[in-house]
C-alpha cells in the first residue's frame, strides 16, 4: 500500500480505537458516518440478539457497512479469518458460531485496535479467537488454512486490492469461501477527487467499481462471484460523512470542491454483499 495512504487510515482507526468507551463511535470507516440517522453504518447491521452477548466496546467499535455473518453461513469446527478485524465485533460473533472445536483469526494492522480486541476477547473469555497484526496484502498464515474470510469495510480502504485478493485465495482451502461487506463505486467519478488520499480513510475514494471488483476476484482465482449492492449512499450521508469527522484535511477538501463534490458523488457508491469461493 502507498505509504501515506497505510498512515492516513492507521491515524485515524487508532484514534478511533482510542475513543472506544468515552466518546460513542457508532460510526463507519472513520469516525462519522451519521449512523442514528441513515441506519446503514456500524452496528446498525446487526441485530439486538447479536449485540446483547458481546462487549459494548465492541458494539461501539462496529465501523463496517454491512453484516458479513449474512453470507459466510459459519459452521461447528470451521477455521475463519476476518481481514481487518477492528474491535473485534465479526470475529467476536464467528467464535460462538465455529464452537469449540473452531477457530478464529482477526487480523489488523492498527496497535490500538488490536488492544481493543483483545480487551473485548477477554471480557467474553473465548478461546477459540486469535487477533494477529498484519496486512491484509501479505497475510501472516499458511496457505489453504481457512475455511472462509470474512472481512468488513476494509478493502475499500487498501490501494494495492489485487494482492488482498490473491493472499485472500492462498489461505483459503480447496473450496473455501469469501463473505465481505466492503463500499463498492457504482457510477463514474472524476480522476482528481478518487486521487484525495485524504479521503481513503472514509472509505469513499478508495472502492473499486462494482465490475473492476468482479474482473480482479476473478483474476485472483475466485469463481462463482456475486456482488449484491444493499445500500446506496445519497449526497445527504456523504456530507455526514465527511462533515461530522472535524477533520481539518478532509474539511479543506470539501471546501475545494464545495457542493460539485456532493452532487457527483450522490448515489456513486454503496456497501455490497461480495461472495466467492476458491
Amino acid at each position: 500500500m502507498n505509504k501515506n495512504i497505510r498512515d492516513i487510515v492507521k491515524e485515524r482507526y487508532g484514534n478511533i480505537a482510542k475513543s472506544v468507551g468515552k466518546t460513542k463511535t457508532n460510526s463507519c470507516c472513520g469516525g462519522s458516518c451519521g449512523c442514528g440517522t441513515h441506519n446503514v453504518f456500524g452496528e446498525a447491521n446487526y441485530s439486538l440478539k447479536e449485540m446483547r452477548t458481546l462487549p459494548k466496546e465492541a458494539v461501539e467499535a462496529a465501523l463496517g457497512c454491512a453484516n458479513p455473518h449474512k453470507l459466510a453461513q459459519l459452521k461447528l469446527g470451521e477455521v475463519v479469518l476476518d481481514l481487518g478485524s477492528g474491535g473485534g465485533i465479526d470475529v467476536l460473533m464467528a467464535s460462538k458460531l465455529v464452537g469449540e472445536d473452531g477457530k478464529v483469526f482477526g487480523l489488523d494492522m492498527t496497535d490500538e485496535m488490536l488492544e481493543l480486541a483483545n480487551r473485548n476477547k477477554l471480557k467474553m473469555d473465548v478461546k477459540n479467537v486469535e487477533f494477529i497484526k498484519g496486512y491484509i496484502e501479505a497475510i501472516p498464515l499458511k496457505d489453504n488454512l481457512v475455511d472462509v474470510v470474512m472481512s468488513n469495510c476494509v478493502i475499500n480502504l487498501s490501494s494495492n486490492k489485487e494482492k488482498a485478493f490473491e493472499e485472500a485465495y492462498r489461505v483459503l482451502k480447496e473450496n473455501g469461501r469469501l463473505a465481505i461487506a466492503d463500499i463498492v463505486r457504482l457510477k463514474d467519478v472524476p480522476e482528481d477527487i478518487l486521487r484525495e488520499e485524504t479521503l481513503w480513510s472514509s472509505c469513499v475514494v478508495g472502492a473499486l467499481e462494482i465490475n473492476d471488483y468482479k474482473r480482479k476476484l476473478e483474476k485472483a482465482g475466485f469463481k462463482n462471484v456475486q456482488i449484491e449492492v444493499v445500500h446506496t449512499y445519497s449526497k445527504e450521508v456523504i456530507d455526514e460523512l465527511m462533515q461530522d469527522s472535524k477533520e481539518n484535511q478532509e474539511l479543506a477538501i470539501l471546501n475545494k470542491y464545495k457542493e460539485e463534490f456532493f452532487d457527483i458523488i450522490d448515489n456513486s457508491f454503496g456497501s455490497a454483499y461480495i461472495r466467492a469461493s476458491k
